[in-house]
């Protein structure tokens, strides 16, 4: 029988006494970046305990969000040795993309063997919020590939997500796309539409087509490929990236980001 040597994070000791917090000051700062971000925790002085004792090694995505804010330090440099949020959407060289490994070669943001969970348990990732949303295109008859940009709201129920672009939030205002998706784990399955401007180069074109990412753990990131029909009805594929912006789908925030995206 083997038994796991319990190391202290000292790294995370040695941040919090640099900004001089106590324990409970710090469990009071990420239960208030949390609550500032509208994704709230419950962060105790034990809970720091265990973290710096090195008992509790993986904080939950809720807290590493909040323990980010707070400290501007990514979790891992924090000091936490994890396998999930290490783990980073990348592009595989053949045209797809892949989930990098974490430690001890941890590919995904569940194992395998897990029970699946409800898509909104508490402290799994949350998705409500305003998203940049990228694609690349080419276009045959320009002969150059070209990004699309759009300012999107997602709105997630249960493991069901809801995109709508903001008024105005596209490099051209009058280009308006929706995204309605499936949250299975890590993977993002769904289908987009977007109806071009009546004025822009496609003459009001409506395009629709299938859509699939890989969602990196911490819940602000989502990369992967879209499939469409072009203008002569073949077949065509590109990657698509989703960036969150902001937590909040407040009046204020949304009126914010009905601009171009920069």
């Amino acid at each position: 029988m083997t038994t796991t040597a319990v190391v202290s994070n000292d790294v995370l000791r040695a941040v919090r006494i640099g900004l001089r917090m106590s324990q409970d000051d710090l469990a009071r700062a990420i239960r208030r970046a949390g609550d500032e971000a509208g994704d709230p925790n419950d962060a105790s002085k034990r809970l720091v305990q265990r973290w710096e004792s090195g008992i509790s090694k993986t904080p939950r995505p809720v807290y590493a969000r909040a323990l980010e804010r707070v400290t501007g330090l990514s979790v891992e440099a924090l000091g936490f040795s994890l396998a999930v949020p290490k783990a980073r959407v990348r592009e595989d060289g053949a045209g797809g993309h892949d989930m990098e490994p974490g430690p001890e070669g941890v590919a995904s943001a569940l194992p395998a063997s897990s029970p699946r969970p409800t898509a909104q348990q508490a402290g799994e990732p949350q998705y409500n919020g305003v998203w940049l949303s990228r694609y690349e295109f080419y276009s045959s008859s320009r002969d150059e590939t070209f990004v699309g940009a759009h300012y999107v709201v997602l709105i997630q129920h249960g493991n069901r997500l809801t995109g709508r672009s903001l008024p105005g939030g596209s490099a051209n205002p009058d280009s308006q796309l929706a995204l309605d998706l499936t949250l299975d784990r890590n993977v993002v399955t769904g289908s987009w539409t977007e109806q071009t401007a009546t004025d822009g180069y496609y003459q009001g074109a409506r395009y629709h087509g299938a859509l699939q990412m890989l969602a990196e753990p911490t819940g602000r990131r989502l990369a992967g490929k879209w499939v469409g029909f072009g203008k002569d009805f073949d077949v065509n594929t590109g990657p698509w990236e989703l960036v969150k912006k902001e937590t909040s789908t407040s009046k204020a925030t949304l009126e914010r980001y009905s601009r171009p995206p920069e």
